[in-house]
């Protein structure tokens, strides 16, 4: 074979990868579509009691910490501020609309190693399960950058549900 022949047989072989990938990312938006964060502010009259700035890893399936959801706002890795507030927290994601999880929305807050393409020292994210409508709990990670993963996780912990039936 010639080495245009090879070039142009892995040319073909990157475009057909590419729209596979592509197909795949369309189809689990589709499936995810259902889905939407919840955009908007916390009250106004909650206290803020720290920011926590760092990277938002992923959202996946409760539980199944492999399985990414293409959520609109939170599809994608990225730079994150947490804000933790007496009425829950706010992500606010470069080039997003603020995403806020008030406290009847809020689940857990764990500490946790791995998610899709991201694995760390023992316990080095802060996973943070929350309702994302009545029937479906989710996992966002979160990668704390000035502070550990368990101090962001206590500062949230109290404002879930388990944290406030102990």
């Amino acid at each position: 074979m010639t080495r245009e022949g090879a070039l142009l047989v892995m040319a073909g072989v990157a475009v057909v990868l590419l729209a596979l990938l592509a197909w795949a990312w369309m189809r689990r938006t589709r499936r995810d579509a259902r889905y939407t964060a919840p955009v908007g502010e916390l009250p106004e009259d909650a206290v803020e009691t720290g920011v926590f700035p760092g990277l938002y890893v992923a959202t996946t399936r409760h539980g199944e910490p492999l399985e990414r959801l293409a959520i609109r706002g939170l599809g994608f890795r990225s730079r994150v501020d947490v804000t933790v507030t007496s009425a829950g927290i706010a992500l606010d994601l470069p080039g997003q609309p603020r995403i806020a999880l008030t406290r009847d929305r809020l689940v857990d807050a764990a500490l946790a190693t791995v998610a899709i393409d991201r694995v760390v020292e023992r316990d080095g994210l802060t996973r943070v399960s929350w309702r994302i409508d009545d029937d479906t709990i989710v996992d966002t990670y979160l990668r704390p950058q000035d502070a550990s993963a368990r101090s962001l996780a206590d500062a949230i912990r109290p404002l879930t549900t388990t944290g406030s039936d102990a």
